[in-house]
This record gives C-alpha cells, sequence and structure tokens, in this order.
C-alpha cells in the first residue's frame, strides 16, 4: 500500500524548483547590481534596501497573520524579493518613511489585497514605485552624488535621460561606457547594466527565466530607437544612439528581472514575445514624447494587464490535437 496511484487532472508535471529556490536565485542573481549600488553611492544603499525588505516582510506577515488569520508564508522569500527590487527603484537618498510607505502599499495593496502571492495582476513592487513616483515627485527624482569612481559632469545630478529630455547633454557628451559600467546617477538599480547582465545569465542558467521577454523588451526598444533616429536623420539627440537607451533608466531592470516575474507574464513563449515588444515599444513612446523621462515601469503594468487577455488568446497547441487543415 505505500505505492499509490494519485489520479488527478492534467497538467501533470514535475519540476525540482520550489518558489524558495526561484526567490533565492533571483536574490542572488541581485547582488552583483546591489555590489555596483554600493561602490556607487556608498552604504546608503544597503540602508536602503534593509528597510524595504524589513517592511515588505513585516507588512506580509502582519496582514497573513492578523488580516487573513492563516500560516504567515514569508519563508518562500516572494517578499524580500519585493524588497531588495523595490529598493532598486528607489534613489539612494530617499527618506526611510518613504520606503515603508512604498512597502505598504506594494505588499498590501498590489499583493495581499489579491490573495497574495500567485493571485496579484500587476508586479508588486512596481506598483509600489510608482505610487511614490506619483505622490512624492520630488524625493524620488533627487539622487545622491555617487561616492566611487568620476562622475559624469555633463549630467549634473540629473539621470541621462532626465538630462536628454531637457537637452541638457548633446549626443557626443553620452560616455556608454561610463554608464555600462554604473558611473551616472538613478535609482540604486539604473546604474549597474553590467551586473544586471550577469544577474540576467545566471538566472537563465539556472532557467529561473527564459530569453523571450528579456529579448522582446530591448530588441524592441533598440528597433524602435533605430528607426525613429532614421527618419529624423539622426540629428536628434533623443532618438539617436539606441545602445544609450538600453543602458540608461530602468531598461536592464525592468526587462531582466520586473517583465519577467511569473506571476503577471504571459505562460506561452509567443506571448511573452507580444508581450514584451509592447513593453518595449510603450517604453519608447513614453520616453521620447511623453511626459515622463522613463516609461519602463508604466509599459511593464500596462502590459501586465494586458497578460490575461494574452494568455486567453495565445495558447500552445493542446496535446493529441492535430492542426486544422
Amino acid at each position: 500500500m505505500a505505492n499509490k496511484f494519485i489520479v488527478a487532472p492534467a497538467p501533470h508535471m514535475h519540476n525540482p524548483h520550489s518558489t524558495q529556490s526561484l526567490m533565492r536565485d533571483v536574490i542572488l542573481a541581485l547582488l552583483p547590481a546591489l555590489a555596483v549600488s554600493i561602490w556607487v553611492y556608498g552604504l546608503s544603499v544597503l540602508y536602503v534596501t534593509a528597510i524595504a525588505v524589513v517592511s515588505c516582510v513585516l507588512v506580509e506577515y502582519l496582514i497573513q497573520k492578523f488580516l487573513f488569520k492563516g500560516a504567515p508564508t514569508i519563508c518562500n522569500l516572494s517578499a524580500v524579493v519585493t524588497g531588495v527590487l523595490l529598493a532598486f527603484n528607489l534613489p539612494s537618498n530617499i527618506p526611510w518613511w518613504i520606503i515603508v510607505i512604498g512597502a505598504v502599499v506594494a505588499i498590501g495593496v498590489a499583493k495581499m489585497t489579491f490573495g497574495g502571492l500567485g493571485h496579484n495582476p500587476f508586479n508588486p513592487a512596481l506598483v509600489g514605485r510608482v505610487f511614490l513616483l506619483i505622490a512624492y515627485p520630488v524625493q524620488m527624482t533627487s539622487f545622491a552624488q555617487p561616492v566611487g569612481g568620476e562622475y559624469v559632469d555633463a549630467f549634473a545630478g540629473a539621470t541621462p535621460l532626465a538630462a536628454l529630455k531637457a537637452q541638457a547633454i548633446e549626443v557626443g557628451d553620452v560616455n556608454l561606457l561610463n554608464m555600462f559600467a554604473g558611473v551616472m546617477p538613478g535609482s540604486m538599480g539604473e546604474i549597474a547594466a553590467a551586473a544586471l547582465l550577469v544577474g540576467g545569465l545566471y538566472m537563465l542558467w539556472r532557467r529561473v527565466i527564459t530569453w523571450h521577454i528579456p529579448v522582446a523588451v530591448l530588441g524592441s526598444m533598440a528597433a524602435f530607437a533605430f528607426v525613429v533616429a532614421l527618419a529624423q536623420g539622426g540629428g536628434d539627440a533623443l532618438y539617436a544612439l539606441p545602445a544609450f537607451h538600453l543602458l540608461a533608466g530602468g531598461a536592464m531592470l525592468g526587462a531582466i528581472f520586473m517583465a519577467t516575474d511569473y506571476v503577471t507574464s504571459p505562460m506561452t513563449p509567443k506571448g511573452m514575445i507580444i508581450y514584451g515588444v509592447g513593453i518595449g515599444v510603450i517604453t519608447m513612446i513614453i520616453r521620447m514624447w511623453g511626459a515622463y523621462p522613463e516609461g519602463m515601469s508604466f509599459a511593464i503594468l500596462l502590459m501586465n494587464a494586458v497578460t490575461p487577455l494574452i494568455n486567453k488568446y495565445v495558447k500552445p497547441r493542446r496535446f493529441g490535437v492535430t492542426s486544422k487543415k
């Protein structure tokens, strides 16, 4: 009687990964970017990250314990990942109480209101970030001066995207190598393109994510920038250098770590590509013609809302069903 046949509805799948192991791999993948942020901005990065993580974990625990009256699930590390990603979307000099508010919105509103992990339609960290950007625009766009490395004087405290938007710099002032290495102002997750790519390669190796969404997001952004620059004759700095758009702002963080969230992204490879292209195009439209210099957060949240439609109309062929002639 020890061995029993278990009859259950499809799908019948076995995967060695657990929620905790997946979240642990995401945390490990974020460590190189965290290290670069510490080198650029100093120990204040650890301060912001610690407050964000502790706040997210505490909010989730209290809601599950006293409102849901169920067993807390903070050990699956999903709240820790949300806290780190929220911190990566914040300046290193932001007041602590704004971080706590962002954590309450991210976990309490965007995640637990819908029933917790696996039920939230929008990425919690991005909901927290967008709320803070709208509620506290000054604090969310005031960036500390870097501590490590040489600072790019042309940016003068503004992010590269904001400087280009205000026409404060020209294409010739942009140092792509510095941007790739992280020597530029911005939020903690915007200034470490090289480190984020290393983390992305680690997650690909561990099969935490697939290539479809990151390649679709970054590829569509580069193609969009190239086509518009070509149409403009390459004379306008805002439309030039597709590589600049890939290295500036939250492109790498969004494409690799935010858009690939299991819960809020499509399930099929074809759906992922449609989703990623949508994010890339919307991001570039906002960057070039919108009021904000950055559009990645808004683009991902908009495509999060479209994900149920993509899952409904882009489905894999059912097993045993032949194609129509």
